[in-house]
């Protein structure tokens, strides 16, 4: 693998997405049950399902802020193309402690 962050930043992004489309599924799925069972569907409550989407995709982002490591007492260490062409992927390290 190279030093790219290309997978899991794709995990990330169509993990929001199918939180976005989550409401959209349940729905289509509900309203579907509600015709074979004979009920009357009114229309399609597309404002409610992007709020929902909208809600859902928020939260998540509120708990990758809230959940994610902490890094502030660290120091980032960028990535280097070594002598092969090879890439090492860039990483935290501990700080070395200061003077007192």
């Amino acid at each position: 693998m190279s030093g790219s962050m290309g997978p899991p930043l794709l995990r990330v992004i169509l993990l929001r997405l199918l939180l976005v489309a989550a409401p959209f599924a349940v729905w289509i799925v509900w309203r579907e049950q509600a015709r074979r069972s004979g009920r009357p569907m009114g229309s399609t409550p597309w404002p409610w399902l992007l709020a929902a989407g909208a809600v859902l995709l928020g939260l998540s982002l509120a708990a990758t802020a809230v959940f994610h490591p902490d890094n502030r007492d660290k120091r980032y260490v960028p990535g280097e193309v070594t002598a092969s062409g090879a890439v090492t992927p860039g990483h935290f390290e501990p700080k070395a402690p200061g003077p007192p």
